[in-house]
């Protein structure tokens, strides 16, 4: 049997309880719901297709649907492409005369399908986004979430004056802070090119224009991924998890750098558990230097009591 449960808001309640927690049972097509047993409604469509998949290939062979709809193409995914195959649907090859057609077909597609400056730059600049986030391995929904912050920006013309790249920096570093990944300003400005000073500008007139509410850095944020670059074991990310706990309950890590305190706290933690790294080693990792990162050891160590034993 295949369930979802869904929630139902507004007028679809259950009329004998008024409970709103109602599952779909398509195999009997029926709404059910879950606290007295009262079916709702049956004989209900079932949105799936007709067909069944056992693996990838299968699906892949019998879906008859395009592309999913994405915001990181101007286009949003929605026009056609005219392959380089030069073949027909029979798979044989084209003759000189249709082929010479079909590469002029090709070039007015392309042309179509950015009509005007307005889409000539916005191609540009998803087109940066998506190097700069291949470039800083970040996940899927960060390039999401950047050019719809992108397109909110352009849409009230915030882009006027200012360079693209700086534009483009600045979204993408506020869908980090939003999705809550660990990537500094100066790793958003070795990626795009320009100077870290551009993209902060940039980021701070676009969170005042678009009135969004960007999440603060915080230091848990970055303990995995220095963990996880230095090989280090879970149970060193957990310990380290914890101490930075105990120093934000002490309002430790008030007015100081996430990064900072992050490092200090993996290596102390590294150093607890017998996998310590060099200061050297995490500092490079961090992107700080080992002054920053002795200050803020010494600071949890006296401010925590944590006896270590180097």
């Amino acid at each position: 049997m295949t369930e979802e449960e869904v929630e139902l808001k507004g007028s679809r309640k259950c009329p004998e309880c008024g409970s709103s927690r109602l599952i779909r049972d398509y195999e009997c097509a029926e709404v059910i719901c879950m606290d007295c047993g009262y079916v709702v409604a049956d004989k209900i469509t079932d949105l799936g297709p007709e067909w069944r998949a056992f693996d990838d290939e299968q699906r892949s062979k019998r879906a008859r649907v395009g592309a999913p709809l994405t915001y990181t193409i101007h286009d949003k995914g929605l026009s056609t492409m005219i392959d380089y195959h030069d073949r027909d649907t029979y798979g044989k090859d084209l003759s000189p005369a249709q082929r010479a057609q079909v590469y002029r077909l090709r070039k007015w597609q392309r042309r179509v399908r950015v009509s005007d400056a307005t889409e000539r730059n916005l191609a540009f600049a998803l087109s940066e986004l998506s190097k700069m986030s291949s470039s800083l391995s970040l996940p899927r929904n960060i390039l999401e979430t950047a050019s719809v912050i992108y397109r909110k920006a352009v849409k009230k013309r915030l882009i006027r004056g200012r360079s693209i790249q700086g534009v483009t920096s600045a979204a993408l570093y506020m869908s980090c802070r939003q999705c809550g990944i660990a990537r500094t300003l100066d790793e958003i400005a070795g990626a795009s090119g320009i100077s870290k000073k551009e993209i902060g500008r940039s980021y701070r007139f676009m969170v005042k224009e678009l009135d969004f509410f960007v999440p603060p850095s915080t230091s848990n944020y970055y303990v995995s991924r220095f963990a996880n670059q230095l090989g280090l074991a879970g149970r060193v990310e957990n310990v380290a998890l914890r101490i930075l706990q105990a120093a934000s309950l002490m309002r430790l890590t008030s007015g100081r750098g996430p990064t900072g305190i992050a490092a200090a706290a993996t290596y102390v933690a590294s150093v607890l558990s017998g996998e310590s790294r060099t200061q050297r080693e995490i500092a490079e990792i961090a992107n700080v230097t080992e002054v920053t990162i002795r200050n803020r050891y010494k600071e949890l160590i006296e401010r925590l009591e944590i006896d270590v034993k180097l």
